[in-house]
């Protein structure tokens, strides 16, 4: 097995893992759009403390804010995934995916995945940049509006043959459109070593 099917399987069991949650708890919200929402925060700058970011989890699934404290493993779970969200943000082998169901689910359900996956990362962008995001550079504002576009894409729109290869080339254009935000809005963190410390 390649590194990138080893790749595509741990993502793939990432989203079911996601599923699965959201299923146990009877969200009415899809698992990409949280994903996603967190994404566009961090790749513009925020962290979230931990009472934030199970506030927001709570009000994504639709459930009363005592959820997250009720249940541990909601919890548990939540703050694992923000740690390997930001991990692979800041991963140097840029090997960030947006949270997708694999191949194995039909085109129609992985454009529905994609296009919350995107409406949660606009969404997070503009919770945390706001009014700042239209001074980003031309490059990161163009993504934008791609991004908007993207967003707006009907699920029930018929891919066609080339669907395949179009969806896997969109799939591509955001996940590096999500890296170029995080690498315009994050300054590289300084090594241990270089840090000052006052004595």
């Amino acid at each position: 097995m390649s590194e990138t099917d080893t790749a595509d399987a741990a993502y793939a069991a990432e989203f079911e893992r996601w599923a699965n949650v959201f299923m146990a708890h009877k969200a009415f919200s899809h698992p990409s759009e949280l994903h996603g929402a967190l994404c566009g925060r961090m790749a513009t700058g925020a962290r979230l403390e931990e009472p934030e970011w199970l506030f927001m989890v709570c009000e994504h699934m639709g459930l009363p804010e005592s959820a997250a404290g009720e249940g541990e493993s909601l919890t548990v779970f939540m703050n694992e995934a923000y740690e390997r969200a930001l991990a692979f943000l800041k991963s140097e082998d840029m090997g960030f995916y947006p949270l997708l169901p694999d191949d194995d689910y039909a085109i129609d359900q992985r454009l529905e995945a994609l296009v919350a996956w995107v409406r949660g990362f606009l969404e997070g962008m503009a919770l945390s940049a706001g009014e700042s995001l239209g001074e980003a550079p031309q490059e990161i504002r163009e993504l934008m509006e791609d991004m908007v576009a993207i967003s707006q894409v009907s699920e029930d729109q018929d891919p066609g043959d080339e669907g395949e290869q179009q969806f896997l080339e969109i799939v591509e254009y955001i996940r590096l459109g999500a890296l170029a935000v995080f690498t315009e809005f994050n300054p590289p963190e300084k090594p241990a070593s270089q840090t000052q410390t006052l004595h």
